[in-house]
Order: C-alpha cells, then structure tokens, then sequence
C-alpha cells in the first residue's frame, strides 16, 4: 500500500475515532443542547459542527430531555448559561473558535472551526481544560506522525486563524523579533495570568534579550485606527529607533516565518510560531505554554509537564475542535479544511492589492469582485483613469489596449465549465479564466493557456486529477453551458457514396455553428470564418457523410444574430439539430469538424476525431487534424495533459455554495446538482430580457 494511503486511513481511522468521541460528550443519545444566547443558537453552521440540534432556551419545554447547555467561552453571557445549566442540573459545555477559524474575520463569517470543552476553555490556565488533557495524553507514533505532517502542510499553505489579509508586501528588517500585542479586555489576558503589565514586560525583554535585531510589534488595524485600545504607548514607541510598528491588516505568516523570535503575552502567534519551528516567549500562561516548548515568564501550573510540540499539534488540530467543510455543510477533517483555506489564500494573493476595471456592466461587477477575491477593484470608466503601472482588467479581447505606460492588463472571459444556461442569459458563471499575457482565443498571441500548455511539466498526480475530471464530465454527460434536452436518434447507418468499399458505414459529422460577431472568430480563425462556408467546405470534402449543423444556442434563443446566409444551412447538411443536449449529442457522431467552437473540445475529451479549420486553443498539440497550423504550438500533449491545463491550471472557479474559490471536482458537483434543481435554465427575468434583447437585433 503506498505512504499516502496510508496516511489517508490512519487520518480517516482516527478521525472516527475522535468523531465518536466529540459527538458523545457534546451530547447524549442525540439530544439536542441549549442555547441561552439567541446568537449562539442561531449561529450558522453550529448544529453540524456539534453533531446535534441546538435549542434556544426560550423553545425549551422540558430541560430534562436535552444534551446540555452551551456557553460561548467566558463571555458576560455565559454566565447566564452557567447559571441555567445549575438549575435545571444540566451540565455545561464551553465552545470558543478554533485555531483554524475562517477566511474572514469572526464579525463577517461564522466559524468553520469551533473547540467544545467540557472541564473548562483553552485560554482559561485557573482551571484543567479538556485541551490540557488531550495535550498530556500519549499519543501513538501514527497520532505524531500526523502532527508532522499537519504541521509541514500549515507551513506549505501558510494559513492562519483568519486568512483574509493579504501577505505584507512591505520590506522586512534583516533581523528582528515579531512582538504581539493585544487588544484591551481579551479575555485570554486575564485568564491566561497576566495584565497589562505584561505587554511592557514582554518588549523590554525582546528588547535587551535581541540587542542585534529590530523589534516588530504588531499592532491590531483597530487600535492603530483608534478604534481599540492596545497596551502600549504608540506615540512614545515612534521615537524608538529599534522599535518597528506594523499596524496593517497583514497576515501573520511571512512575519512569523522571518522572525528570529516571537514574544506573546497570550496571542495565538505564539502558537503559530511554533509551528514554523520559532523560539517562542511567553508572558502570560496561554495553552501552549507551560508543556517545556516555550520559555516561559511564568511558571506553568502543575498539571502541565513536558510532551513534543507532536503532542501540543494534534491535541490542538485534530482532538480538540471540530471542523466544517464549507461546500457541503458537513464535518471533514483538519487536513481537508487547510487544503481549502490553502486554496483561498493562493487565489487570494496571486493578483496586486488594487486592480482597475474598465467596461464592465452593473450586473458583471459583482462577479468580477468574487473572482478577484483578496484585491480590492475600483471600476472606472477610461482607461486613462488607470494609474501607470497598475494592473487593468478588461473583459475578452474586444476590451484590451496593449499598455504604453507598464500597465498590467488581465483578460476575463467565461471559463469552460460555465453554468446551467446561457451567458447571454446573464446566468453567473462557475468559472472564469483570467489571462495575463493574451487570451485563450487569440491565435495571434501567446495566452497564459498556450504557455501553460507548451512549458508544464505534467506530473503523475495532476494527470491522474485530470483523467478522473475528464471521465466525469464525459460520464455526467457535462459541457459549457447544459442547456438542450430533447433526445436524438442517430441516423441507420447506410452504404457510403465516398468512393472505396461500397459497404462502408456512412460516417456521422457535426458541424458546430457560432456567434460570427464573436471574438474567437476574429482572432482564431484567419481562413473560413462564416458557418454558411464551413459548411460547404465540410461537405465539399466529405460528399458522402451525414452532416448535423447545429445552430449556437445564443442564436437559437435570439440573443444573438444569426450568420450571413445562415438561414440557407439546410441545403449544405443533412439534418439542423437546435435543442439537444450536446453532451448527449457527442456522444453519438463520429467527428466533429468546426473552425474554433468549445464543441471541438468537449468532442476530445469523448474521444472523437476533431478537424479544425480554424486555430482553437486545443488545436497544435498533436490531438486535432489542423487545417491551419499555428507554428509557436510544437509540443505534443497526450489527452489528460491538454485537460490539465485547460481545466486545473488555467480556469478559476467560484463555488456557488459558498461564494469562495473552488476546485474543478467541486464546481462539477454544484454544475450537477445545479442542473438537477432548475426546471428552466433561464432566470425568471430572463423572459423580459430575451424580449428586449430581440428587439434590438430585429432592427436594421
């Protein structure tokens, strides 16, 4: 069995394992706990996260028959949930946010990550807490082992509690020490042991401590802006020339990593300097300190003796909190959960901080905000209003200036798994493709797809990813847009008239139609560029082929013209095909001949011939007969490394569920259940703007 199946058991073992055990303290036989705070009962994704109903105690007729009460922490109002729990005899169990909370702060997104505490809280070093308990048990040597690898993969994706902010950007000291404040009244000051007098403690100590280094102290974005109170005296530190004052929303990860040492009073920044292997100093007594992994101001209450920082890792990731997987709703593992905050933060980072955005309508705006999550986009109207050097995003080809001024530009266009309905519907997308150097389409340039394409090394496991897509698209009968449902009997095969052996079976040939104002034409397709003329060419060079034309559903539905002499197709083919799933379709041709159509595609991933008589993006790599070559594509590309880099390295997807970035894998699941759940694929206001919209192409 091979290393990673078996990580993969021994985490799915342990992880029942832990599941049983959650779900049993967290309440019994199922019964569902009470809530004396209606924010608590009422908080997203509570219920899943505990394994049982949660009640507000107003709903409650007889306390009797429940699991328990909760308390959020050691709030004001949990004493009221203390104080209910009494009387009624009921016992308490204390949750708080865990280590790995959200990609948002915890005032815009719930958590996906609480910890459920029966003794006491985590923060709280007056009293045993179950984390104290999990912490100074044994753990086997698969339990450690996980930890390691738990520990590298927090490394490798570099998330934190919250992962919304971007990375600092600025330019760090060669040598420092990161020093963590805190805001006033944090509850994990008082019950970690220390007070204000703390915090000057702990930057005097960095101080004399790291003569040699500079003093980062990161302070909280709400205390810089006067919102919060700190515990230091910002004013008088200004004129410390070792002292450096990081008061941006900057995430911890980059200033953790570069640190020489990291100094906290109680902040979870010690416990993340841990991971990345840091000294770490305390001056409080927060829950990683006291275990012989931290040096320590204080000294550590009896209950707490040495164990590996293995131990520390996987009592606080994997026995303590429970997680949520946010595009189903259901428990997953800690692992998957830094897989997708992973994803997050790689998307999140990998456009500037500010981008400009010309040519957009209202209804697009929206759309190109969520796909360009961790950057903040202003809409303006020229592109002289965008700043030189900054990046401009434009929509397609039809949008774009090459920049005079060293200006970035970024192509967006519909992805190619798309949606259930048109674009021209104004139907969101699932994916988007988003394009620096040109535009998959434009033959006349290189695109981010053809350098991805003719450079990557495509290693075992992105191929294996890829054939699993390629196979489910293939087998769920998926393409752009999943429109079309009324079936299609192929013709009985009869003799051909082509010449040769009188018998051969007559080959069935489809002959997708495009939008011929469309970009794709305009810069992919130098030769034929007209429906009515490939279809003459096509039958030219097949006389005795059975030739389907089907018509771009854009045109069919009336939102776009129809080609010049279009309406006369049914002279040059056999049979005009309109409301069929293509999908379906594919499935039973024989090859499909266009000039730079999708359908092309969708027809190599079904194993069809494909005959291209303009230059698509899939044509040049061996898998197409082309009747244009493009001379810069001089790769050969197996099947699955064409739909790796089309599908898994090019494209972004945006889930529906959750309004966050998505893999492939995931985007087909919502496609899926999207296309189960709509009886029409045409939004209800959809009827009025299709009336609209043909009115203005009827006119001359």
């Amino acid at each position: 069995m091979r290393a990673g199946c078996v990580r993969n058991q021994l985490i799915e073992f342990a992880d029942e394992e832990t599941l049983q055990e959650q779900t049993t303290f967290a309440g019994q036989n199922k019964a569902p706990l009470i809530a004396t705070s209606r924010a608590v009962a009422h908080l997203p994704g509570l219920a899943d996260l505990l394994g049982v109903p949660v009640v507000h105690r107003r709903a409650v007729r007889d306390p009797a028959s429940c699991g328990g009460v909760i308390a959020w922490g050691r709030k004001a109002s949990a004493t009221a949930a203390s104080r209910f729990a009494d009387q009624h005899g009921l016992s308490l169990l204390r949750l708080e946010d865990g280590f790995l909370r959200s990609v948002g702060l915890g005032n815009q997104e719930p958590p996906l990550s609480i910890v459920v505490d029966d003794s006491g809280i985590y923060y709280d070093a007056t009293a045993p807490s179950r984390l104290e308990s999990s912490i100074a048990a044994i753990h086997t040597e698969a339990q450690q082992s996980r930890a390691r690898a738990l520990i590298a993969d927090w490394r490798a994706v570099r998330v934190s509690k919250y992962n919304h902010a971007r990375e600092y950007e600025g330019e760090l000291p060669a040598r420092y020490v990161l020093v963590a404040d805190q805001t006033r009244g944090d509850a994990s000051i008082r019950y970690g042991l220390s007070d204000e007098s703390s915090f000057q403690r702990m930057l005097a100590a960095a101080l004399a401590e790291h003569p040699g280094c500079m003093v980062l102290l990161k302070v909280h974005p709400e205390v810089m802006s006067g919102r919060k109170q700190g515990h230091f005296d910002l004013v008088a530190l200004a004129r410390n020339p070792r002292v450096r004052m990081l008061g941006e929303d900057a995430h911890p990860a980059s200033l953790i990593e570069h640190a020489e040492a990291i100094y906290a009073v109680t902040s979870q920044i010690g416990f993340e300097g841990l991971l990345w292997g840091k000294q770490v100093r305390t001056f409080g007594m927060p829950f990683y300190a006291g275990w012989g992994l931290t040096h320590d101001e204080l000294p550590a209450p009896g209950r707490r003796k040495p164990v590996s920082l293995e131990n520390l890792a996987h009592a606080a990731l994997v026995e303590y909190p429970r997680y949520l997987d946010p595009e189903t709703g259901k428990r997953c593992t800690v692992e998957q959960l830094i897989a997708w905050m992973g994803l997050q933060r790689r998307m999140r980072m990998r456009f500037p901080a500010t981008v400009y955005a010309t040519g957009f309508s209202f209804y697009k705006r929206a759309i190109v905000r969520s796909f360009f999550q961790g950057s903040c986009v202003r809409f303006v109207r020229r592109r002289d209003q965008v700043p030189g050097g900054a990046m401009q995003v434009v929509w397609g080809r039809n949008e774009y200036a090459p920049p005079a001024d060293g200006t970035t530009v970024v192509q967006l266009e519909d992805g190619f798994i798309r949606s259930v309905g048109l674009g021209a519907d104004l139907v969101r997308p699932l994916s988007w493709v988003m394009d620096q150097s040109g535009i998959y389409y434009d033959a006349t340039r290189p695109s981010d797809l053809e350098l991805i394409l003719q450079d990557t090394r495509f290693d075992e496991k992105l191929l294996a990813r890829a054939q699993s897509l390629r196979e489910r698209l293939v087998a769920d009968g998926l393409t752009k847009y999943n429109v079309g449902s009324s079936g299609w009997q192929r013709p009985e095969n009869r003799p051909s008239h082509e010449g040769g052996d009188g018998g051969a079976l007559r080959r069935v040939i489809l002959v997708p139609g495009q939008v011929e104002s469309d970009a794709s034409l305009a810069y992919g397709a130098p030769g034929i560029c007209r429906n009515l003329d490939l279809l003459r060419a096509v039958r030219a060079a097949n006389p005795g082929a059975y030739l389907i034309y089907k018509p771009h559903p854009d045109v069919v539905a009336g939102l776009r013209r129809k080609g010049l002499g279009e309406a006369d197709v049914a002279r040059w083919c056999d049979e005009v095909l309109v409301d069929i799933s293509m999908g379906e379709l594919l499935l039973m041709v024989d090859e499909v001949h266009t000039l730079t159509s999708l359908t092309g595609f969708e027809a190599l991933l079904r194993g069809k011939k494909v005959v291209c008589y303009g230059q698509p993006f899939y044509a040049g790599w061996g898998l197409t007969k082309d009747m244009l070559p493009v001379a810069r594509r001089t790769r050969q590309l197996a099947l699955d490394e064409l739909v790796a880099g089309v599908l898994i390295l090019y494209s972004t997807y945006v889930s529906r569920a959750t309004g966050k970035f998505t893999t492939p894998e995931r985007a087909l699941d919502e496609l899926l259940a999207w296309r189960a759940s709509v009886k029409s694929t045409t939004p209800w206001w959809g009827g009025v703007y299709r009336f609209l919209v043909r009115r203005v192409l009827r006119r001359p």
